[in-house]
């Protein structure tokens, strides 16, 4: 008796989803296909308006990041020209006291406004921001 309940629920289960994979009308395969066309177009299109504005933020931020970069190549250049600067100076010093009077003084006039001419310059580039 119960293998006759267990064959009978079987063939029951086999005709209900026999049921489920029936063919669709034509129209209604075509209004859901219409319809999942369109959401793919609809899905695509935010997709990619939201590629586009991540490219363009990553341009900014590179952008940012590039004269962060510059500014701090710009800086380094020029402290670096300043420390030279200031050792030729130094040198410079040393050896106007090789000489007496007035070439004493212009030798270390001269060797003072090179250094500020270097400087200055150092200061321009470091507010300039670029090489």
């Amino acid at each position: 008796m119960r293998a006759n309940c267990a064959g009978a629920a079987a063939v029951a289960a086999l005709f209900a989803l026999g049921g489920c994979n029936k063919a669709s009308p034509p129209d209604k395969v075509a209004s859901d296909v219409a319809k999942a066309t369109a959401e793919a177009e609809k899905n695509n299109a935010r997709s990619a308006k939201k590629a586009e504005e991540a490219d363009a933020a990553i341009a900014d931020d590179l952008d940012k990041n590039v004269d962060k970069a510059n500014a701090r190549a710009a800086s380094a250049a020029a402290d670096d020209a300043v420390t030279q600067a200031e050792g030729q100076n130094k040198i410079e010093l040393a050896r106007c006291q090789a000489l007496a009077g007035d070439a004493q003084k212009a030798c270390k006039d001269q060797a003072n406004a090179e250094l500020d001419l270097v400087k200055e310059r150092a200061k321009a580039l470091k507010s300039s921001g670029t090489l």
